[in-house]
């Protein structure tokens, strides 16, 4: 699956502190952004998609938030898919595929695993100035 993400014509933005309620909250705005899009909660990509971007947010919170306080969520949708990425100002950019061979079993390499089973794709995109990431969950509708 490639999608160009920019492309999409719905979009949503969350801001949050790099805190542990950040997961709670980024889990229902995303219950929310779905049903906006008119992708009911029993579709079969939502339940992985949740675990998905909650394991990304538990990340940034554990990993990135002595260098990044808030962290942000960003929702596209389009015909078909759904895409989400969870970006933090910590340069430190994550070798997703590496982690199933790296680190089996682990968060990222869980991520990484759900995203391929579901016929999506996995991306980290760093900031402009290295000191930041995006990492892009994009799942097929």
């Amino acid at each position: 699956m490639s999608v160009r993400t920019e492309t999409l014509p719905y979009r949503h933005v969350l801001t949050l502190p790099a805190m542990g309620a950040a997961v709670r909250t980024a889990r229902e705005t995303t219950e929310l952004v779905l049903l906006e899009c008119g992708v009911g909660l029993r579709h079969p990509s939502v339940g992985p998609a949740l675990l998905i971007l909650a394991e990304l947010v538990t990340n940034a919170v554990r990993h990135a938030a002595a260098l990044s306080p808030t962290l942000t969520v960003t929702y596209a949708h389009g015909p078909g898919v759904f895409a989400f990425a969870v970006h933090d100002r910590h340069p430190y950019l994550p070798a997703l595929y590496g982690a199933l061979a790296i680190k089996p079993g682990s968060g990222l390499a869980t991520v990484v695993e759900m995203t391929m089973e579901l016929g999506g794709t996995a991306v980290v995109r760093p900031d402009a100035d290295g000191r930041g990431k995006s990492v892009w969950i994009t799942l097929p509708l």
